[in-house]
């Protein structure tokens, strides 16, 4: 599988088995799967979109709002128990171009894609067992 770093953005091949291991970078020798969510913005997100073959899980959110901030710590929760999803967040105010392509119209607004293709969407705050159960929905897909 080929999993761009998010420190560096160099593409690594990763065998799907040594996901789960913490693989590191070839190039900037950085964990290339944290077990926390990375932050995507304009200048990265189309390389870690197109390139990475693990599905991408995203948090849109804003600074300014509040079930924004109670849902955070559930996200990043259950970003240590998908070690084969990629778990991001957007800042939509520090990003309106992104925030615009997603086409968001309330935050939080949660999207799962594989590359380019949207897998599905939810909007609204969410509990760390309310994120699980539908994402394991959209990946069963």
């Amino acid at each position: 599988m080929i999993v761009v770093c998010p420190s560096c953005l160099a593409k690594n091949r990763v065998p799907e088995e040594k996901l789960a291991a913490q693989p590191h970078c070839g190039q900037c020798h950085q964990v290339l799967l944290p077990l926390a969510p990375i932050e995507l913005n304009e200048q990265n997100f189309s390389t870690i979109l197109q390139n990475s073959d693990l599905p991408i899980f995203i948090d849109l959110w804003a600074d300014w709002c509040g079930p924004c901030k109670m849902m955070a710590p559930h996200f990043a929760e259950v970003a240590k128990q998908y070690p084969n999803v990629i778990f991001a967040k957007i800042n939509t105010e520090q990003n309106p171009r992104l925030s615009q392509a997603f086409h968001v119209r309330s935050i939080p607004t949660l999207v799962l894609m594989n590359k380019t293709n949207e897998i599905g969407r939810i909007s609204g705050a969410l509990r760390s067992s309310e994120l699980k159960q539908w994402l394991d929905q959209q990946l069963m897909k």
